[in-house]
């Protein structure tokens, strides 16, 4: 069953740009190495962004820290250095999906 996961990050003035391009190599790490099917990250105001991630199950995305390679944790740590606070808001379980594909 599809499982999806929506982050909040607020990030620190002048650090949007670095984030953004370690949010998009750690996802491809996810994505690459974890069996995560990818993420959306969405500008929601200034400095202020949510990403969406995908997963095939909830099973997967407890046990992708442990398939990254060793360079997520350094991608992972400047990622989370511009940032002033990042939470994880929903996990969620899909009942119906009306996406076009």
């Amino acid at each position: 069953m599809m499982f999806s996961v929506i982050y909040s990050f607020q990030v620190k003035k002048g650090s949007e740009k670095l984030f953004e391009a370690d949010w998009k190599e750690l996802t491809k790490m996810f994505r690459d190495f974890a069996g995560g099917l990818g993420s959306r990250l969405h500008l929601a105001e200034e400095n202020s962004y949510i990403a969406y991630a995908q997963w095939p199950n909830k099973k997967a995305w407890e046990e992708a820290e442990n398939k990254l390679p060793e360079e997520a944790l350094e991608v992972r740590t400047r990622m989370r250095n511009s940032c002033e606070t990042m939470k994880t808001l929903h996990r969620l379980h899909l009942v119906e999906d009306m996406l076009v594909k």
